[in-house]
């Protein structure tokens, strides 16, 4: 039981990894890259944390999926119907009170709190249901290797659908792209929220008063400000994800902003030091009522 509860939950890991990864894709972001150091050393941890998950497993499977399936067999007896009618109600129970807590503590709203309550449900039924499977007396004794075979079998088979069903909703459009842009949008006042601006008008020309600027130094990037006039263009690219400003200013080292945000709130931003390091300097429209808003924060780690 303990090898088949582990296994499951295994499983369940690995799909509600690939479902928090479509969900990341469907959030603005400013599609920020990935070292190949960072994969290399994932690989490198992968055992460890398979061994990690295994051990976090059987503590799961011990303290929660075993006394659901106790539980549920004692209310079987003791009312009628069968015993696996009352795994899903023992689920809901058990994990009401872990779900409302984490709901609370994060400050969601009812929505997200209830979706985490039924999910974390319905991998613990589904969990439990298996497990279950090796009590049932009228069912041939499976060893662990085999219910272990079985759940690998049926749970590759379930990765596989998983990431299929990803890859094809991703390639529909239901991910993230930056608002797609032209010159004429461009043009118009951009700040970082403290006093910085950008001031781009339609003939090309660039004012530049307390814009922040970094030297080219991935460990310590120096920040000082800039302000002066110059020039600036607009560059489509090939896609919404190559969408470029360049500013040219004098006495100030040229600037290739990138693009994302929203259609109605754009955005243009610069990374600071080492892009892995996922620090970035914002700028946003000041010609929008949303931006007088005190809490923007312009310079942000995502």
């Amino acid at each position: 039981m303990l090898t088949a509860s582990v296994s499951v939950l295994c499983v369940e890991a690995v799909l509600g990894a690939i479902a928090l990864f479509v969900q990341e894709q469907t959030y603005e972001n400013a599609g920020l890259p990935h070292h190949p150091m960072a994969v290399l050393l994932l690989i490198v941890a992968a055992p460890f944390l398979a061994v990690a998950g295994a051990v976090l497993g059987a503590l799961l499977s011990v303290g929660l999926v075993m006394p659901v399936l106790v539980v549920a067999a004692w209310l079987g007896r003791r009312l009628s119907g069968e015993a696996w009618r009352w795994v899903p109600a023992t689920a809901a129970a058990v994990t009401t009170p872990p779900a409302l807590a984490a709901a609370v503590l994060a400050e969601t709203g009812l929505l997200p709190g209830l979706g985490l309550w039924l999910v974390t449900t319905a991998a613990l039924t589904a969990t439990a249901l298996v497990a279950r499977r090796l009590l049932l007396p009228d069912r041939p004794r499976l060893s662990g290797g085999v219910m272990f075979g079985r759940v690998v079998l049926y749970g590759t088979l379930a990765v596989v659908t998983a990431v299929t069903l990803a890859g094809i909703g991703l390639f529909a459009g239901i991910g993230y792209e930056p608002p797609r842009l032209s010159a004429e949008r461009v043009t118009g006042t951009w700040s970082d929220g403290r006093g910085g601006t950008l001031v781009l008008t339609p003939d090309g020309t660039a004012t530049a008063t307390g814009v922040e600027t970094f030297a080219d130094d991935f460990i310590d990037p120096v920040m000082r400000e800039c302000t002066s006039t110059g020039t600036w263009e607009y560059d489509p690219g090939n896609g919404p994800w190559a969408q470029e400003v360049a500013v040219s200013a004098d006495n100030c080292p040229t600037v290739t902003w990138e693009i994302f945000g929203t259609p109605e709130h754009p955005k243009l931003f610069v990374h600071i030091g080492d892009p892995d390091s996922w620090d970035l300097y914002i700028l946003q429209r000041r010609d929008h009522a949303w931006l007088a808003d005190s809490t923007i924060r312009s310079r942000t780690t995502a």
